[in-house]
């Protein structure tokens, strides 16, 4: 039997070529989105969850007030680790995680590697496969590293790297005591290509027993059994023993489950975070299905009269409704697995590039099992959610009306096909509406007034020689008029690496615990970065040698401190009292959809790890960076030059934003083709099946208009309603979206009517040509009957 409805089904799709390539093709462009989709959602689910104590693992994190919020965030005090796993027996493990880059060498051989410091218990706690040394007896002692594999052979290429010697930064000779498989895409230590261990981030002085320096990760393994919410009532409270009675900040553990997909806090609680948009493109991909699965039902169900007579015979034959609906199910099956194939070669094909617009690196396991039980699901699963109507509807033709011909479908005005189609074209809508406003948002936000130049600035780490030579550097960069400008500072100037509440200033209210973005100069720093001084000067050592504690203030720090006169006020920070000389706009350097936070710029008293450097603007880009880069290999010849443009520094803020939109932007791209594919099988049977209609009317006058007109009216009402569906719908929400942003656009009617003109034109432009390909065609052929 089963072969039977088979063979019937591929000698149904041979007779009908047209209307089955149709099919076919929305078919596997639907289900090729909806698995580049999902393979995407897979890896974002993925995330960290291959660890095989997952349920047992925790990142430390504080809570505490902040003015009047209560914030979470996840970098801790170093001493944490060690106190933890010596005061609570439920901890079986801990490590600290201090992600940091070095110069490798071996023999003339140098390259930078970025990694981190752990501790010991790391590699025991995570599941990261060891190609070569010993899990249990490796980083231990400050004398040795663990690197990933690509690093080993960019070191020692093909010779075996275990036992090897190498220098880091020139200074100390570590032993390589591991190999590591390369870091999975999966994985929130995806980056690290080595291990350091903990004692030689002490040796070398970097690690420190201070409680009020939250700087690192820290986490934690619990013991089988314990649970998280017990632990989180005991390590609550272990800051503030021992950093004294004002400390207010509170321990909690974040389970590795929600490390990636949940780490979104409002008033101290997960609200979400990344898991919302992963629910969303879920979401997406079944639209898409839909819609396809739209299209197979309304091709199908419009071509019921030319099935009927089939039915009707089949039952007069005996055929009961069942058997009708194995016939149809085995159809619709046998073209969701066509379109499966094409869809997994589709999906194959394109995933390398999908990949590279989202930066993940995804993959197709064609030789798991677990896949291909998946791949045929997903296809049975579309071909009964898309034949399923057709085969209920097609098995129910009453054989007596069909035989004595008296069978026709009455043309209503709200018939289920019509309603499908609306279906359809709201979904394409509701896409192209959220298309539009995530990229007017992106857009809104890129046109912001940053605050300071982007153009011509690069920043560089000063690494090795370069802080020890740095006035050398900068005279040379000067006197040959490479740069106009230079300047050391503590951070970037696109971003926030340090900030505190332990400020203090005249005035300042006894609980006020609000955060300040701190960042330090040495000097001119308003003219190298092109900051807007709104008062006072800049920072100058050579006219105002007092200028070491000199400190520039901007606007929002000016309003929180409440100075009306701010010139000359005194400031205390880290035992050091700064006195302010200027004022300068306000400036983002964190996110640019969000406030811009308090920040103050400390002098010359304070730390440096960036310089950054004004090219001189009569010099090419490419001449200015020749010549930097010959100056810095005078005094860093044992380090690769490296600089980053503040320009992309800034426009990588929007990356992920960008990449959200991109692919929202081609899925509603495809569900909209989709729909227009089924609109154009519709329309192609419309013309057929009213072929005579046509021909009379073009015999007694009517135009090729008028007739366009006629066919094409029925399908722009109906894309018409699907605007008054989707524009509510979307409406509310792209607002409960853009509640996500502090400063965002405001949904005006024109991102509405753009999009519902665009999907009114394309459904039009689908519609008439089949429909002029109809009103252009002899009436003789179409009224001829032999």
């Amino acid at each position: 039997m089963i072969k039977n409805y088979i063979k019937i089904a591929w000698r149904n799709l041979l007779k009908n070529k047209g209307y089955s390539i149709l099919n076919i093709t929305g078919l596997a462009i639907g289900m090729a989105a909806a698995m580049l989709i999902l393979s995407w959602v897979q890896n974002e689910r993925s995330f960290d969850l291959f660890h095989h104590k997952k349920d047992q693992l925790f990142l430390v994190g504080n809570r505490a007030n902040w003015g009047d919020k209560l914030q979470v965030w996840f970098y801790t005090p170093k001493p944490l680790g060690p106190a933890a796993k010596a005061e609570f027996p439920e901890i079986a493990h801990y490590s600290r995680y201090s992600d940091n880059s070095f110069l490798f060498s071996v023999g003339d051989k140098k390259l930078k590697g970025q990694g981190a410091f752990v501790d010991s218990a790391f590699l025991s706690m995570f599941d990261f496969p060891l190609l070569e040394g010993d899990k249990e007896h490796i980083l231990k002692t400050p004398t040795e590293i663990v690197i990933s594999q690509s690093l080993a052979k960019r070191l020692f290429g093909k010779e075996e790297a275990l036992g090897k010697t190498l220098k880091i930064d020139s200074v100390d000779v570590v032993t390589v005591s591991g190999v590591l498989a390369d870091m999975p895409g999966n994985t929130r230590f995806t980056d690290a290509e080595f291990l350091l261990p903990w004692k030689y981030m002490e040796k070398i002085g970097y690690s420190d027993d201070y409680w009020s320096n939250n700087s690192v990760q820290t986490y934690v393994e619990l013991n089988p059994g314990i649970s998280k919410e017990a632990m989180d009532r005991k390590i609550k409270d272990i800051t503030k023993r021992h950093n004294g009675p004002e400390e207010d900040t509170e321990v909690l553990l974040h389970a590795l489950p929600d490390w990636w997909l949940r780490s979104k806090f409002e008033n101290g609680k997960i609200v979400g975070g990344r898991i919302d948009m992963v629910n969303l493109f879920t979401l997406i991909a079944v639209f898409i299905l839909v819609i396809a699965c739209i299209n197979f039902m309304n091709i199908s169900t419009a071509r019921s009269e030319k099935r009927a007579k089939e039915v009707g015979i089949r039952k007069v034959a005996g055929a009961y409704r069942v058997s009708l609906i194995g016939q149809f199910l085995s159809e619709s099956i046998l073209i969701a697995t066509i379109s499966g194939i094409i869809a997994l070669l589709i999906t194959w094909l394109a995933l390398p590039s999908f990949g590279n617009l989202i930066s993940r690196r995804l993959a197709v396991d064609f030789g798991h099992f677990q896949f291909w039980l998946n791949a045929v699901g997903f296809i049975l699963i579309t071909g009964l959610l898309a034949g399923s109507f057709p085969a209920f509807f097609l098995s129910s033709f009453q054989p007596v009306k069909v035989l004595k011909g008296t069978f026709k479908q009455a043309k209503a005005t709200f018939s289920l096909r019509k309603i499908l189609v609306v279906v359809q074209f709201t979904i394409a809508i509701i896409l192209i509406i959220s298309t539009l406003a995530v990229h007017k948002q992106i857009q809104y936000a890129k046109d912001r007034e940053n605050g300071y130049d982007k153009n011509n600035v690069v920043y560089i780490s000063e690494e090795g020689e370069v802080a020890k030579n740095s006035k050398l550097i900068k005279n040379e960069l000067l006197q040959e008029g490479v740069a106009v400008s230079v300047t050391r500072s503590s951070s970037p100037i696109t971003e926030s690496w340090s900030n505190s509440n332990g400020f203090w200033w005249q005035g300042k209210a006894p609980n006020d615990k609000t955060l300040i973005d701190r960042m330090c100069a040495d000097e001119h720093i308003v003219k190298t970065a092109g900051l807007r001084l709104v008062a006072g000067r800049d920072m100058d050592l050579t006219q105002y040698p007092t200028d070491s504690t000199a400190i520039l203030l901007n606007e929002s720090a000016v309003r929180l401190m409440g100075f009306k006169d701010p010139i000359g006020q005194l400031i205390k920070d880290n035992g050091i009292e700064w006195h302010v000389v200027g004022v300068v706009a306000d400036f983002i350097s964190r996110s640019p959809y969000e406030p811009v936070e308090p920040a103050v710029i400390e002098g010359a008293k304070g730390w440096f790890n960036i310089m950054h450097i004004k090219f001189n603007p009569a010099l090419s880009t490419a001449t200015a960076l020749a010549k930097t880069e010959a100056i810095f290999k005078r005094y860093n010849p044992n380090y690769p030059f490296a600089y980053n443009f503040v320009d992309k520094a800034y426009a990588a803020k929007f990356k992920e934003s960008e990449q959200t939109g991109t692919m929202a932007a081609l899925f509603a791209f495809l569900t909209i083709f989709i729909s227009c594919l089924g609109l154009f099988g519709l329309a192609a049977y419309m013309a057929e099946n009213r072929t005579k209609e046509i021909g009379v009317r073009k015999v007694l006058g009517a135009s090729v208009f008028s007739i366009t007109r006629l066919l094409s009216k029925e399908f722009a009402w109906l894309v018409i309603i699907s605007c008054l569906v989707a524009f509510p719908i979307a409406y509310w929400a792209m607002d409960k979206f853009l509640e996500a942003y502090t400063y965002r656009i405001s949904l005006g009617w024109g991102l509405f009517i753009i999009a519902g003109l665009g999907a009114l034109i394309l459904a039009l432009l689908t519609v008439s040509s089949q429909a002029i390909k109809a009103a252009i065609a002899n009436p003789i052929d179409s009224l001829r009957d032999e």
